[in-house]
């Protein structure tokens, strides 16, 4: 899969590795990139042969956030609100029907570090600063940060992120949860790729859709919601040709063939 400029996308095995390919910028995102991304992602979620994907930076860096080279500042005041968004990147993360894998291989500052919060899993390296810095330049964090942050580290740790702007280290946002792994700066791309392997390899990319569809929903459900949610998936899910084969290759101590593809299998409207 080709991509725009300053993105790749590569795809192999079943797994999509998006890179934001600026090194000399330190991947610093254009609104060229923002498109870009938008598009790799559109393309990962309709790509039945896609069944993870991984989003990672070139060189150094993650993404060093919002690209301030030309000089102009991109906190200026906004010519047009109705056009203006505070999440650039469409579709989110959260909305590729995928496993979204952000392997976070140096610094993840500001915009860099919102992106990577709409990820469902995040491998970080442990000496790499994560930090939302708007907040100190005159602003306020974007990308649903508000939203996702508090939910996965709680209120106090996301206002000392937000609020009052601090960085963090990689090694510190997997002790607090906001990371799922943190390891060597040189092992983030092979470890997020094993993940995702063994991912595309041993799971349902239908069930695997589906269980993010609910995860991503219940952030903002009752108990009782997303009991209608796993509900509803269950009568959807039992009895389909994954749910037996998964079974069947259990009892068999074999690997599972999977038959469902995502999206030509997505059962849901919405």
């Amino acid at each position: 899969m080709s991509g725009t400029e300053h993105i790749r996308c590569e795809i192999a095995d079943g797994v999509a590795v998006i890179t934001l390919d600026r090194a000399e910028k330190r991947n610093a995102l254009s609104g060229d990139m923002i498109v870009g991304l938008g598009a790799a992602y559109s393309a990962c979620d309709v790509d039945d042969e896609v069944r993870v994907v991984v989003l990672t930076g070139a060189g150094t860096a993650f993404c060093a956030g919002a690209d301030l080279s030309s000089g102009k500042s991109p906190f200026g005041a906004v010519a047009d609100a109705s056009a203006f968004r505070s999440s650039p990147v469409r579709p989110r993360a959260w909305e590729v029907r995928k496993p979204v894998i952000a392997a976070i291989n140096g610094a993840a500052i500001g915009i860099g570090c919102s992106i990577a919060l709409q990820a469902d899993m995040r491998i970080v390296a442990l000496d790499a600063p994560l930090a939302v810095l708007q907040a100190r330049r005159g602003v306020i964090p974007d990308a649903q940060s508000h939203w996702v942050l508090p939910r996965l580290v709680g209120a106090g740790r996301a206002a000392q992120m937000l609020v009052a702007g601090r960085t963090i280290t990689g090694a510190v946002a997997a002790q607090w949860g906001l990371a799922n792994e943190a390891v060597a700066a040189a092992d983030v791309l092979s470890t997020a790729m094993e993940w995702a392997l063994d991912i595309a390899a041993n799971v349902s990319p239908l069930s695997a859709a589906t269980s993010k569809r609910i995860l991503w929903r219940s952030l903002a459900a009752t108990a009782d919601e997303v009991d209608e949610l796993e509900r509803d998936a269950h009568l959807i899910l039992m009895g389909r040709p994954d749910a037996i084969e998964g079974g069947r290759a259990f009892v068999e101590r074999r690997a599972a063939q999977w038959q469902s593809r995502v999206p030509a299998d997505w059962p849901f409207a919405d």
